[in-house]
């Protein structure tokens, strides 16, 4: 018998790459689980998520930093998201356990790449490929919303002043990168 070790390997092999002052790199140690609320469990599920994460549920297009680093955003009534430092394949059981059984939970982790464009053209490389106007007073800190890349489903969310979370399917992971390098390779030039 063959005796062999599987090992985590990150979608991106934990790319990171800087032009200028502008970064983009892939979070690897970053767990997601969908949330989502049952019938008439709203009352019971806000209840646990701020005693967990320090705020309700909140509202569409939103998101919020809680209690230990965790991003809660939501996209939709009755749905949200949340994320982690966490590097472990399953989040489940750290959400579970906070949250009990007061929502329905789906892993996302290993489903989504996570990447992170920060500087001072991050905004100029995203209004190149994205639709979203990410202009300061439209897309404020901790908006969330769904949108596309290039032609590919994404979550963008902005962290900072000129940073933002960025999410896509981790099967087409190579070719979101691709739209994003190619932007950043434009506008640094």
């Amino acid at each position: 018998m063959v005796d062999f070790t599987l090992e985590p390997k990150a979608v991106l092999d934990g790319f990171d790459k800087i032009w200028n002052s502008t970064r983009l790199r892939e979070l690897t140690e970053l767990a997601a689980v969908a949330v989502s609320v049952p019938k008439d469990g709203a009352v019971a599920l806000n209840q646990k998520l701020k005693a967990a994460y320090g705020r309700n549920v909140p509202a569409a297009g939103e998101s919020f930093i809680g209690k230990g680093n965790t991003r809660v955003m939501s996209f939709a009534k009755d749905q949200f998201m949340i994320l982690f430092d966490h590097a472990a394949h399953s989040g489940i059981p750290i959400v579970e356990k906070k949250l009990g059984n007061t929502g329905y939970y789906v892993e996302q982790t290993n489903n989504w790449v996570f990447l992170e464009l920060s500087g001072p053209q991050a905004r100029a490389a995203l209004e190149r490929v994205c639709p979203v106007n990410t202009h300061v007073d439209k897309f404020t800190v901790n908006r969330a919303e769904r949108t596309n890349i290039e032609h590919m489903g994404t979550v963008l969310c902005r962290t900072g002043d000129d940073t933002f979370l960025i999410m896509s399917a981790s099967s087409t992971a190579g070719s979101f990168l691709h739209a994003l390098e190619t932007s950043m390779d434009y506008v640094s030039q």
